[in-house]
């Protein structure tokens, strides 16, 4: 995760070092917003879990920044639903956790708040984007509550990658594969709880 981590903010600092040195007085430096939405494919890693992934969906917005021209950067603000599936099993590998032992987990809908911040490669048609996300639990279902206990931290930290296609001056379609680095689990447990997610977007630029 370190190292991870590491490159990531390497390869941050040198976007913006960059734009320093360059946004003001290139020609082809511009900003441009939009709007985005599509499904969101995910699922969470952990004992006691479906490791099949769960059909969700995502809207919100983007800023493009470019500072030259092939490198620029992207901040988004975009809400996400993610769905987690347990197992049969899963009350009895947590039953000292403060889960509710009659509660119904089929489908545990978790809506989260998501900022990433993605540094843009490429030029004017295709992009390849990587950077982190931080996202922020906004309502999660009551199925694993129990006395006030939540069951999910209210904050994930993950790392993106993907593709950006640009069709003409407006429309666009995104592909990103999101691995969340931080551990998720709430309850008085020591397993690890992870998400896992891919994104499929259109987008409209303005």
């Amino acid at each position: 995760m370190k190292k991870i981590l590491f490159t990531i903010t390497m390869l941050m600092t040198s976007v913006f070092v960059n734009a320093q040195s360059s946004f003001l007085n290139s020609s082809t430096a511009f900003l441009r917003a939009g709007i985005k939405v599509g499904p969101n494919i995910n699922k969470i890693n952990g004992t006691g879990y479906d490791q099949a992934f769960n059909l969700n969906y995502h809207i919100g917005g983007y800023v493009q920044i470019k500072l030259t021209e092939r490198v620029g950067i992207q901040p988004e603000l975009i809400f996400s639903q993610t769905t987690a599936k347990t197992v049969s099993n899963f009350h009895d590998i947590y039953q000292n956790s403060g889960a509710d032992p009659n509660s119904n987990l089929a489908n545990t809908h978790l809506n989260y708040l998501s900022i990433p911040l993605l540094a843009n490669f490429g030029g004017k048609y295709f992009k390849f984007q990587v950077g982190p996300q931080y996202s922020i639990l906004m309502t999660q279902d009551k199925n694993l509550i129990q006395n006030g206990k939540t069951a999910f931290k209210n904050g994930d930290f993950s790392v993106l990658g993907g593709l950006w296609f640009q069709f003409g001056k407006h429309l666009n379609l995104s592909g990103r594969y999101i691995v969340g680095l931080s551990n998720v689990n709430d309850l008085h447990s020591n397993e690890k709880w992870k998400s896992q997610g891919i994104q499929l977007g259109i987008g409209y630029s303005f």
